[in-house]
């Protein structure tokens, strides 16, 4: 019997980012940007679940990486930039305990999802506490 996973947030990254990027294509520099910005909405997926945080990515999303909340030491929600203040979403920092970082980027309810993940991570370290003692 499978354990059931409650699924919080599935799909890809703010598509704010894209449109963004779009609008300021206008100058030459800001090519740079619109390119990562079209690769990842395309190719991107992020999963985060009542158990572990998935992310789907790189070239035609052939990538996967799965992190259980267990392995999080920290995680930091910023604001992408303006229009991701307005538009809701932003990146999210998460550092494992092993000292390896991950950075999603453009990921909707930015703020409320790495809340869910501090809780998660409050719990596990509770749980390390009690079961010392």
């Amino acid at each position: 019997m499978a354990i059931q996973e409650e699924i919080i947030y599935e799909g890809r990254p703010h598509v704010g980012d894209l449109i963004a990027s779009t609008l300021l294509l206008f100058t030459i520099i800001w090519v740079v940007f619109w390119i990562p910005a079209v690769v990842n909405y395309v190719f991107s997926r992020y999963r985060f679940t009542n158990r572990r945080i998935t992310v789907e990515g790189g070239w035609l999303g052939r990538n996967r990486t799965d992190v259980i909340y267990r392995e999080v030491e920290s995680v930091r929600a910023i604001p992408a930039t303006v229009f991701g203040s307005i538009f809701g979403y932003g990146v999210l920092l998460i550092v494992l305990r092993d000292g390896a970082k991950l950075e999603l980027k453009a990921v909707p309810k930015f703020r409320e999802i790495a809340e869910y993940i501090e809780d998660r991570i409050d719990q596990y370290s509770d749980r390390k506490t009690t079961t010392k003692t």
